[in-house]
């Protein structure tokens, strides 16, 4: 329980806009549900989220135990790269879906961290993680995730201005003419494949791509990646929109057979490698690495040792 006195110059406030003020780990929306559900008294007394407050008044507040989610914790090992009371970051595996969706009801990563975080706080009154921004199941990498209101709410923000910075390590085909470059499109749903993305939809959301050109090995050029926006497949989509079609990408690119010094992989050699970003609650400037993966090693090795 948390009582507060209103001091004389927050008189004439509306509840919830200075509760939202004293209370910064909650956002205004889930001060107006608590209020609504009457865990918010004033003199003792239920009132709406819009009364006047006058000085003096006595206001508490009770934030009941977060509901469990409906999701199953599983014992899926992650690996964490930073972890703190907010925040979290972790190198994601390729073939780990984000997620709970139809077709993968279990075995996700949220799964997984509610099993790692078996005490969060809790988002909106539900212990669960705060999922702010993704990576395609094939894809690897650095991502991070909020454990509590206050690191959701600062992170969307920070991910809608585009204050967070994302690199990723491709593998894509053929050698780019310039070497680096800027590609600058809508991303929408192709009208063709309701499953796939298209860089030339009839309409859709701006999306820019910026890539440069680290090592080119024969049929492959190992690109360094920044986007500005986070849109559906966006490198992917990108890529191929270029003509260079991220190596074992079979939704968006021909993948050519007999060009590889071995099979063609089995998934998208695409992976988040550097994501930078304050800390939602001290400002602190972070970043968070993740190596390759074994898989895009063992073939930048392989193709390295056949160039002379």
């Amino acid at each position: 329980m948390t009582n507060l006195t209103v001091p004389p110059e927050a008189a004439g406030h509306r509840l919830d806009a200075w509760l939202a003020s004293r209370c910064p780990d909650l956002s205004r929306a889930r001060l107006q549900s608590l209020i609504g559900s009457g865990h918010v008294t004033v003199n003792g007394r239920p009132v709406k989220a819009a009364l006047r407050l006058g000085a003096g008044m006595a206001v508490s507040l009770e934030v009941p135990p977060p509901a469990d989610s409906e999701l199953r914790p599983e014992a899926i090992p992650l690996t964490v790269l930073f972890e703190d009371d907010d925040l979290l970051a972790l190198d994601k595996p390729s073939g780990l879906v984000v997620h709970p969706a139809a077709g993968h009801a279990s075995g996700t990563l949220v799964n997984a961290l509610l099993a790692h975080c078996p005490s969060l706080p809790g988002i909106n009154g539900e212990r669960r993680p705060g999922i702010v921004h993704r990576l395609d199941r094939d894809t690897s990498g650095v991502m991070v995730v909020a454990k509590t209101e206050l690191a959701m709410r600062a992170l969307v923000e920070a991910f809608k201005a585009r204050a967070v910075r994302k690199e990723y390590a491709a593998m894509v085909w053929g050698t780019l003419a310039p070497p680096s470059g800027r590609a600058e499109t809508l991303i929408g749903r192709s009208p063709r494949d309701r499953k796939k993305m298209s860089a030339t939809p009839a309409s859709g959301r701006p999306a820019v791509t910026l890539y440069e050109t680290t090592e080119t090995l024969g049929p492959v050029s190992l690109l360094r990646i920044r986007i500005e926006t986070g849109r559906t497949h966006q490198i992917r989509v990108h890529m191929a929109w270029l003509g260079h079609p991220v190596v074992g990408d079979v939704q968006y690119g021909r993948q050519p057979a007999g060009r590889l010094p071995g099979p063609l992989p089995a998934r998208q050699m695409l992976h988040s490698e550097r994501l930078s970003l304050a800390h939602p609650r001290t400002g602190k400037a972070l970043t968070f690495t993740a190596p390759l993966p074994e898989d895009m090693r063992l073939l930048l090795e392989s193709l390295r040792r056949r160039i002379p």
